[in-house]
């Protein structure tokens, strides 16, 4: 058990290639403040009320449990409890489903204006948080009402796990190979969505032994997937997929989605992140290799802008997330050595924040890959 999970070391990837460590917790915070309390163009948090705000998606002018999830997330990594309880409480308020085949879950869009836009959910929204909830009631203790953390995660976490079990609805996770849905009332996935750390940290904070064994086969389950998901040479993965990681026709659009492109690039950061807190599976240590190579030396150092398939060929088109890609790509490199590593996180450190109105997906992935570069994206604190 070597993973900083349980040594409660974790790298500073930076310092490590000769960043000063003040210099990295100042731009760590100067990140967190431009997206949160920044100039209009920059930020994209934005308060609501005397104690609720919103995360904008500032390219399809909407809040999605995405973002307000991932908020959530870069709060309590940050420990800043006043913007996660206004986030919180927007998506109580305004996000909450409260009848109907998905009722105890989340929609997935609302308006800026508390409008929602669907009466869905999307599970990644989910899986982000009932982790951040949990992490907020070891950091911070657990409150009245909706901020009883803990007792909010449990509830959101049984509803995800066992609707289908009590015949409410469908389940955010498929009940018998154990692998998370797209959505719920939908049979394939997202490889993206898979998060196999988180389904650990959850599985030791749930008091429910049912839940926690779920769980426990759910982290297994989307490690094997992902073995299969990501290609055996290029380390590239489709943004949708079936459960066995083949292109799927997506039935509201008649599209695969099986080319490497937008949700697709979280994949290599979040199993490098995993790989980081648990050491547990070599396969995505050897993924995250495959990824590096991909891109630094089979497409070449000035060619990340663009469309791939997933065996690496170069489709028509330019990316939609740019600096998305150095991020993750830096992300992937985070447990690597060698120069093709150190060339991806130096490039990040050189990259920017993203301006404009596309800054909301970039910017969420840089900043969790900043805090994971840093030491900062952890799953305990002493």
């Amino acid at each position: 058990m070597n993973g900083a999970y349980y040594t409660g070391k974790y790298r500073n990837r930076f310092a490590e290639i000769g960043i000063p460590e003040e210099e990295i917790e100042k731009r760590k915070n100067e990140i967190f403040e431009t997206i949160f309390h920044g100039p209009e163009g920059e930020k994209f948090y934005f308060e609501f009320g005397d104690d609720m705000a919103f995360m904008e998606d500032t390219g399809n002018i909407d809040a999605r449990t995405e973002g307000m999830s991932y908020g959530m997330m870069m709060c309590v990594q940050m420990n800043k409890q006043d913007e996660f309880n206004r986030l919180w409480r927007w998506a109580k308020k305004y996000m909450y489903l409260t009848e109907g085949r998905e009722a105890g879950y989340f929609a997935w869009s609302v308006s800026p204006e508390g409008v929602k836009n669907a009466d869905g959910a999307a599970p990644d929204g989910e899986e982000f948080f009932i982790t951040a909830l949990f992490m907020a009631s070891n950091r911070w203790g657990d409150g009245e009402g909706i901020l009883n953390y803990r007792a909010e995660a449990e509830k959101l976490l049984d509803d995800c796990i066992n609707k289908e079990k009590r015949g409410e609805g469908r389940s955010m996770w498929d009940p018998d190979n154990k692998l998370i849905r797209f959505v719920a009332g939908v049979d394939f996935t997202d490889p993206s969505y898979h998060l196999p750390h988180f389904y650990t940290f959850i599985a030791d904070q749930t008091s429910n032994k049912e839940n926690a064994a779920f769980m426990r086969e759910a982290v297994t389950a989307s490690r094997d997937f992902l073995a299969i998901a990501c290609h055996p040479v290029t380390g590239l993965n489709p943004e949708y997929s079936s459960y066995e990681g083949t292109k799927i026709i997506t039935p509201w659009d008649g599209q695969s989605h099986g080319d490497y492109f937008s949700d697709a690039y979280r994949t290599g950061a979040n199993i490098a992140l995993d790989y980081s807190w648990f050491e547990a599976d070599e396969r995505e240590k050897e993924q995250s290799k495959r990824q590096i190579d991909f891109f630094c030396n089979t497409i070449g150092k000035d060619n990340w802008d663009g469309i791939f398939a997933v065996d690496g060929t170069v489709l028509e088109g330019k990316a939609l997330h740019p600096v998305a890609i150095v991020a993750t790509n830096a992300q992937a490199a985070l447990n690597l050595e060698g120069e093709d590593a150190e060339y991806c996180i130096k490039r990040f450190w050189d990259t920017p924040l993203r301006t404009g109105e596309r800054r909301y997906y970039d910017n969420c992935l840089y900043f969790f890959a900043f805090l994971a570069l840093s030491g900062s994206y952890r799953a305990n604190w002493d």
